[in-house]
């Protein structure tokens, strides 16, 4: 008797082979089916039932998150008035293993009616769907992980990789990288990671900031009061250099006597208010050090970002 792992490697080995052949299969109507949904002015409208249903839904929310509007609609709910839900502007996916469920054909005969773009993915060329779809997208002939050959498996891993394949290419046509993903991906750890700097930073109006000859000892006041472990110095509304704390330590024995551009470290570390506060927190980490001055330029600075309001996240 095959003992739980052999089962599951075998599992896994049966849907790699099927992927393998998903690979190969992928052909010119892919692209169609990409430019169709780039050139859509509605909404992406997927549908199916059972387990292609819920295929089709992880598929619209990957596309929803990743810049491509869609909607859900159930193959047997479109026909009791879902319909509603598709219009002219529309582009539709209708994912079935068969296609040839008899939920599927209000669905394709609406389409037709009002010439909506169909997308049909299917692993049965011959069937309704596929010969109906303007765009025809077909899984390549594979055997299911299911000893039976009866429960959907390998077709619907098939299925989702496809979808994932469609996302990931209308991402890339779309330009859509970080800055995209954190406007749709507020919330949560993802939010967190994709946060800018200057969401987070110690605005200007907070930090102590000192005139290259202010006295060194008015500038120690200043951070201590601010609770701040970096001042800014400038001279003509310009960034000259930093005091940190351990500026004030290496200068210790003559602090009382020294102006600020004395004590100042010109070569400063700053990064633009537009990095992401994980890349920031990489630098701080890759310079051994705790606070960073933002600014576009090294020159106008807009804040400080502080690595303890970092690790809050």
């Amino acid at each position: 008797m095959n003992s739980d792992i052999e089962i599951a490697r075998g599992t896994i080995d049966i849907e790699i082979e099927a992927l393998v052949k998903l690979k190969d299969s992928i052909s010119q109507n892919f692209i169609r089916a990409v430019d169709t949904i780039l050139a859509c002015q509605g909404r992406v409208i997927f549908s199916g039932i059972g387990k292609s249903g819920h295929i089709a839904r992880k598929i619209a929310a990957s596309m929803t998150s990743t810049g491509t509007p869609t909607y859900f609609v159930h193959s047997t709910e479109a026909s009791h008035g879902d319909l509603g839900s598709l219009t002219k502007d529309d582009v539709c996916i209708l994912i079935s293993n068969s296609g040839g469920t008899k939920e599927i054909s209000d669905l394709i005969s609406f389409c037709k009616r009002f010439a909506i773009p169909l997308i049909g993915i299917s692993s049965k060329s011959e069937s309704t769907l596929i010969q109906n779809a303007d765009i025809p997208l077909v899984l390549p002939s594979a055997p299911e992980a299911c000893p039976n050959q009866l429960a959907p498996t390998s077709s619907t891993t098939m299925t989702l990789v496809l979808g994932d394949a469609l996302t990931v290419a209308l991402m890339k046509r779309r330009t859509f990288g970080r800055h995209e993903f954190s406007i749709l991906h507020p919330g949560g750890a993802l939010g967190n990671q994709l946060m800018q700097v200057k969401h987070l930073m110690l605005p200007r109006q907070n930090i102590p900031i000192a005139q290259h000859d202010t006295p060194v000892m008015e500038v120690v006041l200043n951070m201590t009061h601010r609770a701040c472990g970096l001042a800014i110095v400038e001279r003509d509304s310009q960034t000259i250099g930093v005091i940190s704390d351990g500026d004030l330590r290496r200068n210790i024995d003559k602090l009382e006597a020294r102006v600020a551009k004395e004590v100042a470290t010109p070569d400063f570390i700053y990064v633009d208010p537009e990095t992401l506060v994980m890349n920031a927190v990489d630098k701080m980490n890759e310079m051994n050090i705790y606070n960073l001055v933002v600014s576009p330029d090294g020159r106008n600075t807009h804040g400080i970002l502080r690595m303890h309001d970092c690790l809050r996240l």
